[in-house]
């Protein structure tokens, strides 16, 4: 399959993981933040009161159901290592090393924290970073433009990818989205494979990678 995006050591596949998984070779670490099944893609931040105005994501449809028990097997056996955003919401081996992303999100319908299964041979570790609307960490000094309903903190995944062994060089994300996952692994200088089922964020996603300054 011809690559969307491909430059630098990182590569973006448009199309289902489905698909494209079983022609890739195997990678150090998967880093990923699959579809919980929540609803959060189609409107659900714009129900949620806050002071700054929730962004239209054009009514995604992605997030209606989780993954199959299949496919996510499929994914965690992609890489050596793996770290699955939302893994509470699925069948997953245990694990002594879960990642706690500790959101700060104070009096708000939003949870307080995000989990993400690992099969790291560590124990349990939390990131602190404040994401919601106008009061992202540092109080927007340097504020990310969300373009996805379910982005991640580009410092949030930097540090995802160094609870993995030093010996990392390869990362694998098959449910892409904007990016994020990519962009961290190119600023930590590790090769990195997207892929994404909708192609207008496959084009975000190249469009964040071919900047100088990379958001």
């Amino acid at each position: 399959m011809t690559p969307y995006y491909e430059r630098d050591g990182i590569v973006i596949y448009h199309g289902d993981c489905r698909e494209i998984l079983p022609t890739l070779e195997p990678v150090d670490l998967v880093l990923t933040d699959p579809p919980y099944g929540i609803g959060e893609a189609n409107g659900k931040p714009k129900q949620r009161g806050c002071l700054s105005h929730a962004p239209d994501y054009l009514g995604d449809i992605w997030d209606s159901q989780p993954i199959d028990d299949c496919l996510m097997r499929d994914v965690r056996n992609a890489g050596r290592w793996a770290i699955v955003f939302g893994g509470n919401y699925y069948e997953m081996p245990p694990s002594s090393c879960w990642l706690v992303w500790d959101k700060e999100n104070g009096n708000t319908d939003y949870a307080d924290c995000e989990l993400a299964w690992t099969n790291l041979k560590k124990a349990v570790r939390r990131f602190k970073w404040r994401w919601q609307g106008m009061l992202q960490e540092r109080m927007g000094a340097k504020k990310e433009h969300r373009v996805h309903p379910t982005q991640k903190p580009l410092a949030l995944m930097r540090w995802c990818i160094n609870q993995a062994p030093d010996d990392v060089q390869t990362i694998l994300d098959p449910f892409m989205g904007s990016g994020t996952t990519l962009v961290a692994a190119k600023l930590e200088g590790r090769r990195a494979t997207g892929i994404e089922l909708e192609e207008r964020y496959c084009e975000i996603a190249a469009n964040r990678l071919a900047q100088g300054v990379l958001f």
